[in-house]
């Protein structure tokens, strides 16, 4: 597949099952208070610093901008699939959201206090996982905010893992090997969440929310 083909598979994939997404995920946070409470501290963390919107990277149907949106916070969701905006304006009209790919942000220089990226890394050959990382530096303020979430494999001398997706094919992450590469630009973890692979009945991976802030 040509670097450009895995973009066009995961479009094109997310598009033709967007209401079903749409659908399936619309109350997920309501069962979920660890979640919830990682991302209420991600939001007054951007909150309390004042440099900006929050930016919701492949934000699909907008259920996660629409949820911060409530913390009080201003936000703007961004996702490859037209289908998944088409969706995400009809769920949430007054909200902004964007066609646009992660590897070439329609977003200036510092421009955003939080990058919110809810398994918007996972469909990304681990070879151009950087560019996405450098995209997310390019975009944060100073003192700015990153929160990610992804499936993640237990060994951590591997960069990344394949595995069989509903959509696409997708990776599992090393959760120090993500967190480093986000301290190399400048990005620091501050917290991680790590559920365990057997509280994850769909697939059995672990799953992680990482939590960053960018130095001066």
């Amino acid at each position: 597949m040509t670097a450009a083909g895995f973009l066009e598979t995961t479009r094109d994939a997310y598009t033709a099952r967007a209401a079903e997404y749409s659908e399936l995920f619309r109350d997920f946070l309501a069962d979920q208070p660890l979640d919830r409470a990682l991302i209420d501290t991600f939001a007054d963390l951007v909150k309390a610093t004042g440099a900006g919107p929050i930016a919701d990277l492949g934000c699909g149907p907008g259920h996660y901008t629409a949820y911060l949106q409530a913390r009080g916070l201003p936000v703007f969701g961004i996702d490859l699939s037209p289908g998944m905006i088409e969706q995400a304006r009809q769920e949430h009209p007054g909200l902004r959201f964007e066609v646009g790919s992660m590897f070439a942000l329609d977003l200036a220089d510092a421009g955003v206090g939080g990058v919110f990226s809810h398994y918007s890394i996972i469909h990304t050959p681990p070879e151009r996982v950087h560019e996405l990382f450098d995209e997310f530096t390019r975009v944060l303020a100073p003192g700015g905010h990153v929160l990610l979430s992804f499936s993640a494999t237990d060994d951590p001398s591997q960069l990344a893992e394949p595995y069989d997706h509903a959509v696409s094919l997708a990776y599992r992450w090393s959760t120090d090997m993500i967190s480093a590469m986000l301290r190399e630009r400048d990005i620091i973890e501050t917290a991680r969440l790590i559920f365990p692979g057997d509280q994850d009945t769909t697939r059995g991976f672990p799953r992680v929310f990482l939590l960053g802030g960018k130095t001066g």
